[in-house]
């Protein structure tokens, strides 16, 4: 079992920086590669990047790549979700997820374990 708590989200501006952080609740965070989604209103909930397990591999959607960087702290079991040059497009909650690892993988259904979400909006 994972439990997955996102955390930093907020009011920026356009062209502002943020970052998010996913903490998760496992003795065994190195079985997961994690990922982060984000589902805007009335949008289906969209694959931004992901990590694997140890952090040598990621993989991003083509809408943020060089935008948003993703990077994982083993120690304590953590998740960053590092998000620049933000517009109000990027304005959702964003998401962390959990997958057994294996080859990184970019469909929701996938994931097996999720945090509750932390709104991000982009808005001068």
């Amino acid at each position: 079992q994972v439990q997955l708590a996102e955390s930093g989200g907020g009011l920026v501006q356009p062209g502002d920086s943020a970052r998010l952080t996913c903490a998760a609740s496992t003795r065994t965070f190195t079985d997961y590669n994690m990922a982060w989604f984000r589902q805007a209103p009335g949008m289906e909930r969209e694959f931004l990047a992901a990590i694997s397990w140890s952090g040598g591999s990621t993989g991003y959607a083509h809408s943020v790549k060089n935008r948003f960087t993703i990077s994982r702290d083993s120690t304590k079991n953590t998740v960053i979700l590092q998000m620049s040059n933000l517009t109000p497009e990027d304005t959702a909650i964003y998401y962390c997820a959990a997958a057994k690892k294996g080859f990184l993988k970019n469909n929701m259904s996938e994931y097996n374990y999720w945090g509750q979400g932390t709104q991000v909006t982009v808005s001068s």
